[in-house]
Parts: structure tokens; C-alpha cells; sequence
């Protein structure tokens, strides 16, 4: 009887006790929760450190998401346009995307404000843009968007108020590589601060963020149900896009002021938007549009001298997208 009841009051033990075995199972599968809620739940994160941290670690994975939405958007226009694909290396690209994020997310951690941050990688980021484009301009349309898909899919781990101040990091990071900013800014050093050419760029640069928001804004109004390959043109992440290309306009228009040549517009605006317009389910009808608006906006923000050093860069760009040329 006293066996019995010691085996009965083992088995009690046993029932009530899980095995190491279990404990174990638990204790991973824990961990695994911990993980995913740490990836989930960046929103509630306390600390910029922390959400650094965190989505650092999601770099490499998020990288190669953002490569496979490229590759899978461009892949045929790597044939289509008669791009060597020796040219586009997505190790290199990948490894550059890294980087620079790595810096965002550290600068963006540290409360270094956005504007510094720009200052601070512009040089990287110019020379990025220099070796993909060496020996084709056309590359840059590869690495931008393995970039800004990078930066869309970073920004989407993150909610509330802390997204809109990450996104002002990743916007940093489109706009250097959009733009041909560190090409503007080298062509720039060769003037003296009264040359004509100079005073232009200084008249309206300065105003190329509200004439990029007043043109999105008209065309929007005038063309409501438009929508591209991401959406509606009313849609957050279609007008942040807008804004930033006709910033983009402006800049490489800025650029051709400075460089006192039309190059900038031939060798990289031109076969980017050939490339990635039709691609996107961008209509030449809106660029043109744009391209109208952009005229207008430039003599009313510019001095009347200005238009002898930038109407005839913007007159070739018309000519360049009209439909006579693209349809």
C-alpha cells in the first residue's frame, strides 16, 4: 500500500510538473514571441535607440525584399533599353544600401537632425551615384529604387509620430539619389557669388520645395482620378513621389544653369523617366503638365534676368517629353 500510494502521489507530481523537455519548448517558443513583438511593436518603442537597434537588424532581410520589387519592376527593361546587366551589381548595390541606412538609422538614433544628416552624407551618397553611373547613367534608376523600396519597407515597421520623423531620415537618402545634388553643388564651387549663373540658382532653389508641393497639388486638381502603378495621385505615397520628382526637375534644370550644358538632362533625367515612367504607370500627358507648371513657377519665383540662364534648358526638356517624342 505505501508503494502505491508513493507511486500515485509520483504520477500527482508528474501531472502537475512539465518535463525540462517542455520547459524548454516553451522557453523557445517564448523567445520567439519575444522576437516577433519586438519586430511588431516597434511603434511603442521608447527610445530612438531601440527602434534603431531593431530595425538595423532587419537591414539585410529588408534589403533583399527591396531588391526583389526592383528587379522584379526593371527586369525587363535591362533588355528593353540594351543595359549591360554586368553593370547593375546587386552584391555592391546592397552592400551601398547598408551602409547608408546604417548611418540614417545611427544619425536618426543620435537626434542628429535631418538637415545635418544631409550635409553629412551628401559626399557619400554623391559618390555612390557616381560609381553606378560611370559607365551608364541609366544604372541610377536600379540603385534609387533598390533605395527608396529599402526606405519604404524600413518606415512601414515603425507607427505614429516616429515614422513621420524616420521618413524624414529615408527622404534625405531619395533626394541625394534622385538628384544630381553633389553634381549641382561641385558645379556650383566654380563661380564666383556674383556670376549670373550662380545668382539664378540662389533666386530659386531656395523655392523648389514649395514649387514641387504648389505643382503636385494643381496637377492633382486637375487630374483627380489619375492613378499610377502605386495609386491614386491623392494617395500619401504618390504625392510624396511627385514631390520629390519635381524637385528632381528643378535640380537637374539647376544643374544644366551651372554646367552651362544640357548634359545632365541627356545622360541621367531623360532614359531614368524613359525607364521608370512607363514602368510606374506615369502618363507623359502628367509630365508635360508638370513641365508647363514648372515654366510658369520659375518666372514667378525667379528674377526676369534669371530666364536668359534657365529657358533654354526648360525649353529643351519640353521638347525632349513632348508628345511628338513620346506620345
Amino acid at each position: 500500500m505505501t508503494y502505491s500510494g508513493a507511486s500515485l502521489k509520483n504520477r500527482d507530481s508528474a501531472a502537475e510538473l512539465p518535463s525540462l523537455s517542455e520547459l524548454w519548448a516553451k522557453k523557445y517558443v517564448a523567445k520567439l514571441k519575444e522576437q516577433d513583438n519586438r519586430h511588431q511593436g516597434l511603434s511603442s518603442a521608447q527610445f530612438r535607440a531601440d527602434a534603431a537597434q531593431a530595425l538595423t537588424e532587419l537591414l539585410r532581410p529588408i534589403s533583399a525584399k527591396a531588391w526583389h520589387t526592383t528587379e522584379s519592376l526593371l527586369s525587363q527593361e535591362i533588355h528593353r533599353h540594351q543595359i549591360n546587366p554586368e553593370l547593375i551589381d546587386p552584391w555592391a548595390i546592397a552592400k551601398d544600401v547598408h551602409q547608408v541606412y546604417e548611418k540614417s538609422l545611427s544619425a536618426y538614433a543620435n537626434h542628429v537632425s535631418p538637415q545635418r544628416f544631409s550635409v553629412a552624407i551628401s559626399s557619400d551618397i554623391g559618390k555612390i551615384r557616381q560609381k553606378h553611373t560611370a559607365h551608364d547613367p541609366r544604372v541610377i534608376g536600379f540603385v534609387s529604387m533598390q533605395f527608396h523600396y529599402c526606405g519604404q519597407i524600413l518606415a512601414a515597421q515603425v507607427e505614429g509620430a516616429e515614422k513621420e520623423t524616420l521618413a524624414a531620415y529615408f527622404k534625405v537618402i531619395d533626394d541625394h539619389l534622385y538628384m544630381p545634388l553633389q553634381r549641382a553643388y561641385e558645379a556650383a564651387a566654380n563661380y564666383n557669388y556674383e556670376d549670373p549663373q550662380l545668382k539664378t540658382v540662389h533666386h530659386l532653389l531656395p523655392h523648389s520645395s514649395k514649387i514641387a508641393i504648389e505643382i503636385v497639388d494643381t496637377v492633382h486638381q486637375r487630374y483627380p482620378n489619375c492613378a499610377t502603378h502605386t495609386g491614386l495621385l491623392s494617395s500619401r505615397a504618390v504625392r510624396i513621389s511627385s514631390i520629390r520628382d519635381v524637385e528632381m526637375f528643378q535640380v537637374y534644370l539647376l544643374t544644366c544653369v551651372l554646367e552651362q550644358n544640357i548634359s545632365a538632362i541627356k545622360q541621367e533625367l531623360f532614359p531614368l523617366c524613359v525607364m521608370l515612367y512607363p514602368t510606374l504607370n506615369v502618363d507623359w500627358e502628367l509630365v508635360r503638365e508638370m513641365l508647363s507648371l514648372l515654366q510658369q513657377a520659375f518666372s514667378t519665383y525667379g528674377q526676369p534676368q534669371d530666364a536668359a540662364y534657365y529657358q533654354p534648358y526648360s525649353e529643351s526638356l519640353w521638347k525632349m517629353f513632348s508628345s511628338g517624342v513620346l506620345g
